[in-house]
């Protein structure tokens, strides 16, 4: 658990005879959230033949969410957020992934002091509506981060035309909350021109935290992501685009792009039922390794039993060429060049809201 965790938690505390005056209604509430699933999973290395250590049947949480909102008035309100999920090395850890006071001047003007959601990440996720079967591609190919540190202001137009969030953070993640010289800059601006049809763009760039005293950033990460997406009554429909230049090369003097796309969609004919499925395709690191490439696609049958819970029987497949990557489902590829790692993983994937 983070060391800060305690820390966090005072500061809401002590905030709140000053953010709620006498005789202001205050109102809390108390939700989780839960990923699980129960699947085989097969990893191997197609040049040597061996499976990953992970490789098997069993249950996994992927997370779980336990999250604490308190409203002092019409303006202030808190939320604390943990994170107790799968982080490989055969371990669960439980960190602080929100924990935020925020003020609500109006809704197209909204000022969070905090860790909470970063712009991009939860943003296309809650258009998926399927991040408790896989993550998005910026996130699972390790380019961006769904929460931080930081001063963020968000906001949503009466008429949902326009939506925006912009945030200056300290770029390491929620799970870990280490400053540095400099902050880091991300924000999103996205138009609903007609019901269901999402059009967005991002921007980040900084040091990634990795700017200090002792050690300075030799270079400054920068990535452009792109959305299209609708979600009608019967049928959903997106892709996603991103690029991106020395994310993971902030302080190494050798320099690197990277770019990935990933198209969805969904057929839904009945509120209980839905047929869904999704294609990825990225090259993560275009200069230093040019021909590392990473293809990945699942498909499935969401049964949407109650607003509370969903279950879905889904069949993953990624293939890496030419090198590994490292994403939530493990490390994929092949040490030796010109050679390919395989995953493959099939079972029950649940998603459960309190």
């Amino acid at each position: 658990m983070s060391l800060r965790t305690p820390t966090v938690v005072a500061a809401l505390l002590i905030a709140c005879p000053v953010l709620h005056p006498l005789g202001a209604r205050a109102d809390t509430a108390i939700n989780g959230l839960v990923y699980a699933d129960f699947s085989d999973k097969q990893n191997q290395d197609k040049a040597s033949g061996a499976k990953s250590s992970d490789s098997g049947v069993g249950t996994d949480v992927k997370r779980f969410y336990f999250t604490l909102t308190h409203e002092f008035d019409s303006i202030w309100s808190a939320q604390f957020q943990t994170d107790i999920g799968d982080q490989g090395a055969k371990r669960y850890d439980v960190f602080v992934k929100k924990a935020y006071i925020k003020a609500r001047l109006d809704p197209l003007f909204q000022v969070l002091l905090g860790s909470a959601n970063q712009p991009w990440i939860p943003y296309v996720d809650d258009i998926t509506g399927f991040r408790y079967v896989e993550q998005g591609i910026t996130d699972r190919l390790g380019f961006g981060n769904s929460a931080d540190w930081g001063v963020h202001v968000v906001g949503t137009s009466d008429n949902k035309l326009l939506n925006y969030d912009v945030v200056a953070d300290n770029g390491r993640g929620y799970s870990n909350p280490t400053r540095s010289k400099s902050v880091d800059f991300e924000g999103r601006v996205g138009i609903q021109p007609m019901p269901g049809l999402n059009l967005a763009g991002a921007f980040l760039s900084g040091k990634r935290g990795l700017d200090t005293y002792s050690a300075p950033a030799l270079h400054t990460a920068t990535r452009w992501n792109g959305l299209a997406a609708y979600n009608g009554t019967f049928f959903h429909l997106g892709g996603e685009y991103f690029q991106a230049k020395n994310y993971n090369n902030v302080t190494t003097v050798a320099t690197d792009k990277a770019d990935a796309f990933s198209i969805w969609g969904s057929i839904i004919p009945t509120p209980a039922w839905t047929v869904f499925g999704r294609y990825d395709q990225g090259k993560p690191s275009k200069d230093l390794k040019p021909t590392l490439e990473d293809d990945f696609y699942y498909a499935g049958l969401q049964w949407r039993v109650n607003k509370a819970f969903a279950a879905s029987l889904v069949y993953k497949h990624e293939e890496v060429k030419n090198g590994t990557i490292s994403t939530s489902d493990g490390t994929i590829g092949s040490a030796k060049s010109n050679n390919k790692g395989e995953y493959e993983e099939i079972g029950i994937w649940t998603v459960y809201a309190f």
